[in-house]
């Protein structure tokens, strides 16, 4: 792979809008499982095999991706791996281990320990630069750990009709191609702030800066999508770049690495959005939605999208003036609620007695009729309001949807897709400062 570090060259061979396929010679993306490519559409998957004179503990360390060199201690590696092995059992068991049977679903125990590994690894990373070494071992040491179960999620192969041929199985569709391009993603993401070791800019607390130096606010936005925002995060350490302002081959690779965090965070949201919408509406959030439409919106929108013949859902959020995130995020609560509303009253007007082909529905009933017309507009609705606000949090059935999910596949390309992409947003935030602060100064020379 070529080094996604070097600020010279003007193509950068890791940035891809989403990596359908993963490079062979890629060894940076995981340790225990290889994917190989043979075509944009199909994998090649290999397991590593031990050796035969390996003993048990090298076969677990093997899969948690640990490896023992020979400076270590072996005392302290079985100690940890000890510590790893009791981790892991406790989520497979919901985090109980009086064998009681009252753990958590193991779906939303990994979910869960995902979102908090990634809390501990970079909750406290606010800066543009590497990752500590100790953070970096311990995302991808945990992670591995993690990701070891999606060996066991496998399909089954039916048996053909010679009864001599029994039935074989393999990795389940969905986690055979994500999961290699979020371990894609992940590398270059950590690539990424490799990359910036010896920079230009500096960094200075809010409350240590010298009376010398120009404040200029850190502010965070989505590079080319979201208009800058006003809010200051006072909490930010504060980018400070030399009175000129950053060299050329700076700004440029500033730019670069911008651009292509850009694009993961794309992908990574366009994968979690995804993997969403597969996951079954539990009954509880069905049987909280209002008998209405009308009544979950409120007269105003329901009027707008009843009475206009050309449906313009931006032309509509512009006239509603939304002035903070906590707003967007009610009335997407309420969109996505009244959108449900008619697809379940779309449903019985054309008998459809179960629930789990709503999202067939579309292209079974009738195109005139009024739930349908209405659905679609607060779909597009809801779409256009979440490219506005991409930092948006989850919506009340996303969150729904993830607590009381039990497919254990699905909770780990969800969460992983998830930390990903708040990593890549705020990587794009990070540089958006360094280049808002480096504007600033050359307005400020001129």
């Amino acid at each position: 792979m070529d080094n996604i570090s070097n600020p010279d060259e003007n193509y950068d061979p890791d940035c891809h809008p989403w990596p359908n396929s993963v490079d062979q010679n890629d060894e940076s993306t995981t340790e225990t499982t290889g994917y190989s490519t043979l075509s944009g559409d199909s994998f090649a998957y290999c397991r590593t095999k031990s050796d035969d004179n390996s003993s048990p503990n090298d076969a677990v360390r093997s899969r948690l991706g640990m490896r023992q060199h020979k400076h270590d201690d072996p005392e302290a590696v079985d100690v940890e791996l000890e510590m790893m092995k009791e981790k892991f059992s406790k989520l497979l068991l919901g985090e109980d281990m009086s064998g009681s049977g009252k753990g958590v679903c193991t779906a939303v125990t990994i979910s869960n320990a995902i979102t908090n590994l990634y809390a501990s690894v970079f909750g406290q990373h606010l800066r543009l630069e590497p990752l500590h070494l100790e953070k970096k071992l311990m995302w991808k040491r945990e992670m591995d750990c993690l990701l070891s179960v999606c060996d066991y999620i496998v399909e089954f192969i039916p048996a053909s009709k010679n009864l001599k041929e029994v039935m074989t199985s393999r990795p389940r569709l969905d986690i055979y191609i994500n999961l290699p391009a979020l371990r894609k993603l992940d590398a270059i993401l950590l690539e990424i702030l490799d990359s910036f070791k010896d920079t230009e800019f500096w960094y200075a607390e809010q409350g240590a800066m010298s009376g010398n130096s120009m404040r200029f606010g850190s502010f965070r936005r989505i590079a080319q999508t979201q208009p800058q925002r006003k809010d200051e995060k006072w909490w930010l350490p504060v980018p400070h770049v030399p009175p000129g302002g950053l060299s050329e081959r700076s700004r440029k690779h500033l730019r670069r690495k911008s651009d292509c965090a850009y694009q993961i965070h794309k992908a990574a949201m366009a994968l979690n959005s995804s993997i969403l919408a597969d996951m079954k509406i539990p009954e509880t959030y069905m049987a909280s939605l209002p008998k209405s439409g009308k009544a979950s919106l409120g007269d105003s929108i329901y009027r707008y999208m009843c009475t206009m013949d050309k449906f313009s859902p931006d032309h509509l959020l512009d006239c509603l003036s939304i002035s903070s995130e906590h707003e967007a995020l009610e009335l997407a609560d309420r969109v996505e609620a009244s959108m449900y509303t008619w697809r379940r009253k779309a449903c019985i007007s054309h008998s459809k007695s179960s629930w789990d082909m709503v999202k067939d529905l579309m292209s079974d009933t009738d195109r005139s009729d009024k739930n349908h017309v209405l659905a679609e507009r607060a779909e597009s609705l809801l779409f256009c309001l979440k490219q506005r606000y991409p930092e948006l949090s989850q919506t009340s059935l996303d969150t729904c949807k993830i607590q009381y999910n039990r497919d254990v596949g699905q909770a780990i390309l969800e969460s992983y897709s998830r930390v990903l992409e708040g990593l890549a947003f705020n990587t794009v935030a990070w540089i958006e400062d360094v280049l808002y602060v480096d504007r600033s100064t050359k307005n400020q020379d001129h």
